[in-house]
Protein backbone atom coordinates (compact mmCIF):
# COMPACT_ATOMS: atom_id res chain seq x y z
CA UNK A 1 0.00 0.00 0.00
CA UNK A 2 1.34 3.41 -0.86
CA UNK A 3 2.03 6.16 1.91
CA UNK A 4 -0.47 8.81 2.20
CA UNK A 5 0.43 11.98 -0.12
CA UNK A 6 0.79 14.17 2.72
CA UNK A 7 2.44 12.14 5.54
CA UNK A 8 5.58 11.71 5.67
CA UNK A 9 7.57 8.02 5.38
CA UNK A 10 11.11 7.01 6.70
CA UNK A 11 12.59 4.14 4.94
CA UNK A 12 15.00 2.91 8.39
CA UNK A 13 17.29 0.12 9.20
CA UNK A 14 19.22 0.77 5.34
CA UNK A 15 22.71 -0.85 5.83
CA UNK A 16 24.17 1.34 3.42
CA UNK A 17 22.35 4.64 1.38
CA UNK A 18 24.63 5.79 -1.25
CA UNK A 19 23.62 9.26 -2.03
CA UNK A 20 25.69 10.24 -4.59
CA UNK A 21 26.89 14.09 -5.52
CA UNK A 22 29.75 15.70 -7.65
CA UNK A 23 32.22 14.20 -5.28
CA UNK A 24 34.44 12.12 -6.46
CA UNK A 25 34.77 9.76 -3.35
CA UNK A 26 31.27 10.14 -1.79
CA UNK A 27 30.68 8.02 1.37
CA UNK A 28 27.55 5.60 1.56
CA UNK A 29 26.01 6.31 4.92
CA UNK A 30 25.55 2.88 7.16
CA UNK A 31 22.86 2.23 9.31
CA UNK A 32 20.72 4.47 7.75
CA UNK A 33 17.22 6.36 7.06
CA UNK A 34 15.74 8.37 4.64
CA UNK A 35 13.01 10.53 5.38
CA UNK A 36 10.15 11.64 2.46
CA UNK A 37 7.57 14.02 2.18
CA UNK A 38 5.50 14.54 -0.74
CA UNK A 39 7.37 12.70 -2.83
CA UNK A 40 10.49 14.56 -1.98
CA UNK A 41 13.69 13.86 0.18
CA UNK A 42 13.05 15.91 3.01
CA UNK A 43 16.33 14.29 5.39
CA UNK A 44 18.89 11.86 5.23
CA UNK A 45 20.06 10.24 8.32
CA UNK A 46 21.70 7.07 10.36
CA UNK A 47 21.53 5.66 13.50
CA UNK A 48 18.13 6.62 15.66
CA UNK A 49 17.49 9.97 14.14
CA UNK A 50 14.50 9.18 12.32
CA UNK A 51 12.68 8.80 15.73
CA UNK A 52 11.78 12.94 15.33
CA UNK A 53 9.46 11.61 13.30
CA UNK A 54 7.22 9.50 15.76
CA UNK A 55 3.57 9.80 13.25
CA UNK A 56 5.39 8.91 10.26
CA UNK A 57 4.28 5.77 8.06
CA UNK A 58 7.96 3.23 9.01
CA UNK A 59 9.42 0.78 6.04
CA UNK A 60 12.10 -1.33 7.47
CA UNK A 61 14.73 -1.99 4.46
CA UNK A 62 16.94 -3.89 6.99
CA UNK A 63 20.09 -5.62 5.39
CA UNK A 64 19.50 -3.61 1.84
CA UNK A 65 21.30 -0.96 0.58
CA UNK A 66 19.53 2.26 -1.01
CA UNK A 67 20.64 3.96 -4.26
CA UNK A 68 19.79 6.72 -6.30
CA UNK A 69 17.02 5.41 -9.15
CA UNK A 70 19.29 4.54 -12.08
CA UNK A 71 18.58 7.09 -15.26
CA UNK A 72 19.27 5.84 -18.60
CA UNK A 73 20.53 8.88 -20.60
CA UNK A 74 20.08 7.60 -24.23
CA UNK A 75 17.94 5.10 -25.50
CA UNK A 76 16.32 4.72 -28.68
CA UNK A 77 12.28 3.59 -27.10
CA UNK A 78 9.42 3.74 -29.66
CA UNK A 79 9.62 1.98 -32.99
CA UNK A 80 8.10 -1.16 -34.20
CA UNK A 81 9.57 -4.73 -35.38
CA UNK A 82 12.72 -6.65 -34.36
CA UNK A 83 15.73 -7.46 -36.04
CA UNK A 84 16.95 -10.72 -34.97
CA UNK A 85 16.98 -12.27 -38.52
CA UNK A 86 20.46 -9.46 -38.86
CA UNK A 87 21.74 -11.04 -36.38
CA UNK A 88 22.21 -14.22 -37.76
CA UNK A 89 23.02 -13.16 -41.47
CA UNK A 90 25.86 -10.85 -39.52
CA UNK A 91 27.34 -14.26 -37.78
CA UNK A 92 26.99 -16.00 -41.41
CA UNK A 93 29.67 -12.95 -42.46
CA UNK A 94 27.36 -10.44 -43.98
CA UNK A 95 28.34 -6.79 -43.69
CA UNK A 96 26.12 -3.52 -42.57
CA UNK A 97 26.52 -2.38 -46.02
CA UNK A 98 24.97 -5.79 -47.61
CA UNK A 99 22.48 -5.89 -44.89
CA UNK A 100 21.31 -1.91 -45.27
CA UNK A 101 21.51 -2.61 -49.28
CA UNK A 102 18.69 -5.32 -49.26
CA UNK A 103 16.50 -3.40 -47.25
CA UNK A 104 17.83 -4.35 -43.68
CA UNK A 105 19.01 -2.28 -40.91
CA UNK A 106 17.83 1.25 -40.16
CA UNK A 107 16.01 1.46 -42.93
CA UNK A 108 13.72 -1.51 -42.42
CA UNK A 109 12.90 -0.16 -38.32
CA UNK A 110 11.79 3.09 -40.31
CA UNK A 111 9.60 0.77 -42.85
CA UNK A 112 7.73 -1.22 -40.26
CA UNK A 113 7.55 2.14 -37.60
CA UNK A 114 5.97 4.07 -40.61
CA UNK A 115 3.51 1.33 -40.78
CA UNK A 116 2.57 0.67 -37.36
CA UNK A 117 -0.23 2.67 -35.58
CA UNK A 118 0.21 4.75 -32.30
CA UNK A 119 -1.97 1.93 -30.51
CA UNK A 120 0.70 -0.48 -31.84
CA UNK A 121 4.11 1.30 -30.81
CA UNK A 122 2.58 2.59 -27.91
CA UNK A 123 1.66 -0.88 -26.29
CA UNK A 124 5.93 -2.00 -27.35
CA UNK A 125 7.20 1.11 -25.89
CA UNK A 126 5.15 0.07 -22.45
CA UNK A 127 6.14 -3.16 -22.44
CA UNK A 128 9.75 -1.77 -22.29
CA UNK A 129 9.35 0.61 -20.01
CA UNK A 130 8.14 -2.09 -17.31
CA UNK A 131 10.95 -3.95 -18.25
CA UNK A 132 13.38 -0.94 -17.57
CA UNK A 133 11.74 0.24 -14.59
CA UNK A 134 12.46 -3.79 -13.34
CA UNK A 135 16.22 -3.03 -14.01
CA UNK A 136 15.74 -0.15 -11.55
CA UNK A 137 15.44 2.44 -13.87
CA UNK A 138 13.55 5.41 -12.63
CA UNK A 139 14.05 8.33 -15.38
CA UNK A 140 14.55 7.57 -19.28
CA UNK A 141 15.73 9.92 -22.51
CA UNK A 142 14.44 8.56 -25.34
CA UNK A 143 15.13 9.97 -28.86
CA UNK A 144 12.91 9.78 -31.89
CA UNK A 145 14.23 8.76 -35.19
CA UNK A 146 13.09 5.85 -37.09
CA UNK A 147 10.15 7.77 -39.10
CA UNK A 148 12.80 10.07 -40.92
CA UNK A 149 9.31 11.46 -41.84
CA UNK A 150 7.25 14.69 -40.65
CA UNK A 151 4.14 12.28 -39.75
CA UNK A 152 6.30 9.11 -38.24
CA UNK A 153 8.69 11.36 -36.59
CA UNK A 154 5.95 13.55 -34.59
CA UNK A 155 4.21 10.01 -34.18
CA UNK A 156 6.56 8.80 -31.86
CA UNK A 157 7.21 11.83 -29.91
CA UNK A 158 3.45 11.86 -29.34
CA UNK A 159 3.86 8.38 -28.30
CA UNK A 160 6.28 9.48 -25.84
CA UNK A 161 4.64 12.49 -24.22
CA UNK A 162 1.19 10.04 -24.04
CA UNK A 163 3.55 6.85 -21.72
CA UNK A 164 5.35 10.11 -20.26
CA UNK A 165 1.33 10.92 -18.96
CA UNK A 166 0.29 7.24 -17.53
CA UNK A 167 3.42 5.69 -17.04
CA UNK A 168 5.57 5.89 -13.59
CA UNK A 169 8.79 6.20 -15.16
CA UNK A 170 9.83 9.89 -16.02
CA UNK A 171 11.02 10.54 -19.67
CA UNK A 172 12.73 13.00 -21.47
CA UNK A 173 12.17 13.14 -25.12
CA UNK A 174 14.86 14.11 -28.10
CA UNK A 175 14.00 14.76 -31.66
CA UNK A 176 16.51 12.66 -33.86
CA UNK A 177 14.84 13.04 -37.20
CA UNK A 178 18.82 13.67 -38.62
CA UNK A 179 19.20 10.01 -37.22
CA UNK A 180 19.61 9.22 -41.56
CA UNK A 181 19.17 9.40 -44.37
CA UNK A 182 15.96 7.97 -46.16
CA UNK A 183 16.06 6.35 -49.65
CA UNK A 184 13.77 8.91 -51.11
CA UNK A 185 16.16 11.82 -49.93
CA UNK A 186 19.54 9.96 -50.73
CA UNK A 187 20.39 12.45 -53.12
CA UNK A 188 18.61 15.64 -51.68
CA UNK A 189 20.46 15.73 -48.56
CA UNK A 190 20.41 19.51 -47.78
CA UNK A 191 16.50 19.18 -48.74
CA UNK A 192 16.23 16.57 -46.09
CA UNK A 193 17.33 18.60 -43.41
CA UNK A 194 15.50 21.33 -44.60
CA UNK A 195 12.07 19.17 -44.30
CA UNK A 196 13.39 18.07 -40.47
CA UNK A 197 13.97 21.64 -39.79
CA UNK A 198 10.28 22.03 -40.49
CA UNK A 199 9.44 19.36 -38.21
CA UNK A 200 11.49 20.89 -35.11
CA UNK A 201 9.06 23.70 -35.04
CA UNK A 202 5.85 22.03 -35.09
CA UNK A 203 7.77 19.96 -32.36
CA UNK A 204 8.75 22.98 -30.45
CA UNK A 205 4.93 24.13 -30.88
CA UNK A 206 3.47 20.91 -29.53
CA UNK A 207 6.30 20.82 -26.67
CA UNK A 208 6.95 17.22 -28.23
CA UNK A 209 11.11 16.91 -27.26
CA UNK A 210 13.56 19.09 -24.46
CA UNK A 211 16.57 18.15 -27.15
CA UNK A 212 17.68 17.60 -30.35
CA UNK A 213 20.25 15.24 -31.47
CA UNK A 214 21.86 14.41 -34.96
CA UNK A 215 23.81 11.79 -35.91
CA UNK A 216 27.26 13.17 -36.58
CA UNK A 217 29.04 10.75 -38.59
CA UNK A 218 31.60 9.91 -42.31
CA UNK A 219 28.35 8.82 -44.02
CA UNK A 220 25.66 10.43 -42.65
CA UNK A 221 26.31 13.78 -41.25
CA UNK A 222 28.97 16.20 -41.81
CA UNK A 223 30.40 18.51 -38.94
CA UNK A 224 28.84 21.56 -41.10
CA UNK A 225 25.61 20.17 -41.52
CA UNK A 226 25.60 19.14 -38.12
CA UNK A 227 26.71 22.50 -36.39
CA UNK A 228 24.02 24.14 -38.94
CA UNK A 229 20.94 22.02 -37.91
CA UNK A 230 21.57 22.09 -33.91
CA UNK A 231 22.39 25.28 -33.95
CA UNK A 232 19.10 26.20 -35.79
CA UNK A 233 17.97 23.90 -32.79
CA UNK A 234 19.16 26.58 -30.10
CA UNK A 235 17.98 29.21 -31.62
CA UNK A 236 14.53 27.42 -31.49
CA UNK A 237 15.02 26.97 -27.50
CA UNK A 238 15.85 23.17 -28.01
CA UNK A 239 19.11 21.72 -25.94
CA UNK A 240 21.57 19.86 -28.36
CA UNK A 241 22.95 16.94 -28.31
CA UNK A 242 25.19 14.65 -30.59
CA UNK A 243 25.73 11.44 -31.87
CA UNK A 244 29.42 12.16 -31.86
CA UNK A 245 33.01 9.66 -33.16
CA UNK A 246 31.33 6.63 -32.88
CA UNK A 247 33.41 5.25 -35.90
CA UNK A 248 35.70 7.53 -37.31
CA UNK A 249 37.02 10.37 -35.80
CA UNK A 250 34.81 13.30 -37.66
CA UNK A 251 35.39 15.70 -34.50
CA UNK A 252 31.63 15.33 -33.53
CA UNK A 253 33.30 15.58 -29.84
CA UNK A 254 34.86 19.21 -30.44
CA UNK A 255 31.68 20.26 -32.14
CA UNK A 256 29.64 19.20 -29.08
CA UNK A 257 32.11 21.98 -26.71
CA UNK A 258 31.81 24.59 -29.07
CA UNK A 259 28.09 24.37 -29.26
CA UNK A 260 27.83 23.84 -25.45
CA UNK A 261 25.95 21.11 -25.95
CA UNK A 262 24.69 19.07 -22.95
CA UNK A 263 25.77 15.78 -24.23
CA UNK A 264 28.16 13.86 -26.92
CA UNK A 265 27.42 10.27 -27.28
CA UNK A 266 29.29 7.28 -28.48
CA UNK A 267 32.97 8.36 -28.11
CA UNK A 268 34.24 5.62 -29.25
CA UNK A 269 36.77 7.12 -31.71
CA UNK A 270 37.34 10.61 -30.81
CA UNK A 271 40.40 12.72 -31.01
CA UNK A 272 42.66 12.90 -27.55
CA UNK A 273 42.87 16.61 -28.36
CA UNK A 274 39.09 16.54 -28.43
CA UNK A 275 38.30 14.59 -25.66
CA UNK A 276 40.86 17.46 -23.58
CA UNK A 277 38.26 20.02 -24.62
CA UNK A 278 35.40 17.80 -23.85
CA UNK A 279 36.87 17.74 -20.43
CA UNK A 280 37.51 21.14 -20.02
CA UNK A 281 33.57 22.10 -20.63
CA UNK A 282 29.88 21.03 -19.29
CA UNK A 283 28.86 19.00 -21.98
CA UNK A 284 28.78 15.26 -20.60
CA UNK A 285 30.06 12.51 -21.91
CA UNK A 286 27.68 9.72 -22.72
CA UNK A 287 29.39 6.03 -22.93
CA UNK A 288 27.24 2.76 -24.11
CA UNK A 289 29.11 -0.45 -23.54
CA UNK A 290 26.06 -2.18 -24.59
CA UNK A 291 26.44 -1.09 -28.12
CA UNK A 292 30.15 -2.05 -27.96
CA UNK A 293 29.48 -5.48 -26.37
CA UNK A 294 26.49 -6.70 -28.87
CA UNK A 295 28.56 -5.27 -32.18
CA UNK A 296 32.23 -7.21 -30.97
CA UNK A 297 33.74 -3.12 -30.97
CA UNK A 298 36.07 -1.98 -28.70
CA UNK A 299 34.83 -0.06 -25.60
CA UNK A 300 35.14 3.90 -25.23
CA UNK A 301 37.93 4.87 -23.16
CA UNK A 302 36.44 6.01 -19.83
CA UNK A 303 39.34 5.99 -17.95
CA UNK A 304 41.07 8.39 -20.42
CA UNK A 305 37.93 10.81 -20.25
CA UNK A 306 37.86 10.61 -16.56
CA UNK A 307 41.69 11.51 -16.63
CA UNK A 308 41.11 14.69 -19.12
CA UNK A 309 38.39 15.93 -16.53
CA UNK A 310 35.20 14.09 -18.47
CA UNK A 311 32.08 13.67 -16.82
CA UNK A 312 30.94 10.37 -17.72
CA UNK A 313 27.56 8.88 -17.98
CA UNK A 314 26.78 4.87 -18.94
CA UNK A 315 23.46 4.55 -21.09
CA UNK A 316 22.01 1.38 -22.36
CA UNK A 317 21.20 2.69 -26.27
CA UNK A 318 18.49 0.69 -26.56
CA UNK A 319 17.66 0.28 -29.76
CA UNK A 320 16.67 -2.83 -32.52
CA UNK A 321 19.81 -2.66 -33.96
CA UNK A 322 22.93 -2.26 -32.19
CA UNK A 323 21.56 -2.80 -28.51
CA UNK A 324 18.82 -4.66 -28.03
CA UNK A 325 18.55 -4.91 -24.66
CA UNK A 326 16.95 -2.59 -21.70
CA UNK A 327 19.52 -4.36 -18.95
CA UNK A 328 21.01 -0.80 -18.03
CA UNK A 329 22.70 -3.19 -15.20
CA UNK A 330 24.50 -4.57 -17.55
CA UNK A 331 26.07 -1.84 -19.01
CA UNK A 332 27.14 -0.76 -15.62
CA UNK A 333 28.85 -3.92 -14.95
CA UNK A 334 30.31 -3.80 -18.46
CA UNK A 335 31.42 -0.52 -17.40
CA UNK A 336 33.75 -1.89 -14.63
CA UNK A 337 34.87 -5.23 -15.92
CA UNK A 338 35.51 -3.98 -19.29
CA UNK A 339 36.16 -0.05 -19.36
CA UNK A 340 37.89 -0.34 -16.14
CA UNK A 341 35.60 1.83 -14.30
CA UNK A 342 35.16 1.85 -10.47
CA UNK A 343 31.94 1.19 -8.57
CA UNK A 344 31.23 4.56 -7.34
CA UNK A 345 32.45 5.87 -10.98
CA UNK A 346 29.62 4.07 -12.29
CA UNK A 347 27.09 4.30 -10.01
CA UNK A 348 27.61 8.33 -10.49
CA UNK A 349 27.31 8.09 -14.11
CA UNK A 350 23.89 6.39 -13.72
CA UNK A 351 22.45 8.69 -11.65
CA UNK A 352 23.90 12.55 -11.18
CA UNK A 353 26.16 12.78 -14.20
CA UNK A 354 23.26 10.98 -16.37
CA UNK A 355 20.20 13.53 -14.80
CA UNK A 356 23.18 16.26 -15.88
CA UNK A 357 23.15 14.57 -19.36
CA UNK A 358 19.15 15.00 -19.67
CA UNK A 359 19.07 18.39 -18.04
CA UNK A 360 17.55 16.90 -14.86
CA UNK A 361 20.34 17.42 -12.19
CA UNK A 362 18.60 19.84 -9.95
CA UNK A 363 15.43 17.21 -9.47
CA UNK A 364 17.18 13.82 -10.00
CA UNK A 365 20.32 11.63 -9.75
CA UNK A 366 20.78 11.90 -5.93
CA UNK A 367 19.40 11.06 -2.48
CA UNK A 368 19.12 15.12 -1.09
CA UNK A 369 16.76 16.94 0.26
CA UNK A 370 14.55 18.52 -1.76
CA UNK A 371 15.01 16.09 -4.57
CA UNK A 372 12.77 13.53 -5.97
CA UNK A 373 12.36 10.69 -4.10
CA UNK A 374 13.44 8.18 -6.50
CA UNK A 375 15.68 5.37 -5.41
CA UNK A 376 16.00 1.38 -5.83
CA UNK A 377 16.52 -1.01 -3.08
CA UNK A 378 19.38 -4.05 -3.76
CA UNK A 379 18.94 -7.08 -2.42
CA UNK A 380 23.04 -6.90 -1.86
CA UNK A 381 25.17 -5.81 1.47
CA UNK A 382 27.31 -3.42 -0.22
CA UNK A 383 28.43 -1.76 -4.04
CA UNK A 384 30.90 -3.71 -5.07
CA UNK A 385 28.73 -6.79 -4.32
CA UNK A 386 26.11 -5.71 -6.89
CA UNK A 387 28.93 -5.43 -9.69
CA UNK A 388 30.82 -8.74 -8.46
CA UNK A 389 27.11 -10.52 -8.90
CA UNK A 390 27.39 -9.57 -12.75
CA UNK A 391 24.05 -10.33 -15.00
CA UNK A 392 21.50 -11.47 -12.57
CA UNK A 393 18.91 -8.62 -11.35
CA UNK A 394 19.44 -7.81 -7.39
CA UNK A 395 17.06 -4.93 -8.17
CA UNK A 396 14.12 -5.73 -4.83
CA UNK A 397 12.45 -2.69 -4.90
CA UNK A 398 11.77 0.63 -7.10
CA UNK A 399 10.30 3.99 -5.71
CA UNK A 400 9.24 7.12 -7.46
CA UNK A 401 8.79 10.07 -5.89
CA UNK A 402 8.41 8.18 -2.42
CA UNK A 403 5.67 5.25 -3.88
CA UNK A 404 6.57 1.58 -4.31
CA UNK A 405 6.37 1.24 -8.18
CA UNK A 406 8.07 -2.82 -7.98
Amino acid sequence: MCPAENKISVFYKVNLLYPVNDLEDFKPIANAYLAVKEGKIIEVGSGKGYEKYPEANFISLEGKIIVPGFIDAHTHLVYAGSREKEMIRKLAGESYLDILKSGGGILNTVKETREASFGELYSKAEATLDRMLAFGITTVETKSGYGLDFETEIKQLEVVKALNEKHPLTLVSTFMGAHALPDSYKDKREEYLELMKEVLKVVRTRNLASFCDIFCEEGVFSISESKDFLEFAKELGFGVKIHADEMTPLGGAALAVELKATSAEHLLASRDEDLRKLGKSDTIAVLLPLTSFYLDKPFGNARKMIDYGCNVAIASDYNPGSSPSENLQLAMQLAVLKMKMTPKEVLKAVTINAAKAIGLEDTKGSLVPGKDADFVVLDCPNLDYFFYRFGINLVEKVYIKGKKVT
